[in-house]
């Protein structure tokens, strides 16, 4: 706002305008807030400098981690429990690894030839060392005895190794049953099924007492005997 002021000796008059910029009361006016000051803070900006860098560090070591694999054993094709692993039915692959996860390294896969499944294990999946045991079949005071039989004298559910069936003595197929004791029934548990082709005949193999096997052997031999499957529960 301009001033304007009368002064002069001999009554004259002079005009005097201050410039709105001069005044002083609006420099000194406290609701005019002054400009703030800018300060520097080094520490703050040393930890955003340490963030960055340990982010980085970290993306690093997690690619890092996802990259390096181990070569590990895998099952190339399905083994049913009781089967004696093959070979052709192991094969190496490359996987991440992971502390958590129980493998066979590759270097070990012909330790594992020969080994009998504990387990039914799956095509594809990995071999662990618990899938597989060093119980040797058959045990002392036991036998195996193959019976070749038609799918009239089997179940129609397929056999497992594993499953637990009765042999039954028949009278063949132009005996008298009644001519069969009732006691010839022998308890005993399948090792090992060679599937029959088109309308022929398979193999089982059983395991049975070796006080029985003798008897069974002789039974099977004459084609005078059938399997029953027994529960699968429990």
């Amino acid at each position: 706002m301009a001033r304007f002021s009368k002064k002069g000796a001999a009554g004259g008059a002079t005009l005097v305008a201050e410039a709105p910029g001069e005044d002083a009361s609006v420099a000194a006016d406290p609701m005019v807030a002054a400009p703030p000051k800018l300060r520097r803070r080094p520490m703050v900006m040393l930890s955003g400098v340490l963030i960055v860098v340990l982010g980085a560090l970290l993306a690093v070591w997690a690619f890092v981690a996802t990259s390096e694999t181990t070569e590990v054993v895998a099952v190339r094709e399905a083994v049913t429990r009781g089967e004696t692993i093959s070979a052709e039915d192991l094969m190496t692959v490359q996987i991440t690894t992971d502390p958590a996860l129980q493998t066979v390294p590759g270097a070990d896969l012909q330790d594992y030839v020969g080994a009998r499944a504990a387990q039914d294990v799956a095509g594809g999946s990995l071999l662990t060392p618990g899938v597989v045991t060093d119980e040797v079949v058959p045990e002392n005071g036991r036998s195996v005895v193959g019976l070749e039989l038609t799918p009239a004298l089997m179940p129609g559910e397929p056999l497992l190794v594993g499953d637990s069936v009765s042999i039954v003595a028949t009278a063949g197929q132009q005996g008298d049953p009644g001519a069969v004791g009732d006691d010839l029934v022998f308890g005993a548990e399948v090792v090992g099924v060679i599937p029959a082709a088109e309308l022929g005949t398979s193999v089982i193999s059983v395991n049975i007492p070796a006080e029985e096997a003798a008897e069974v052997a002789r039974w099977a031999a004459s084609g005078r005997v059938a399997l029953v499957l027994e529960s699968r529960e429990g």
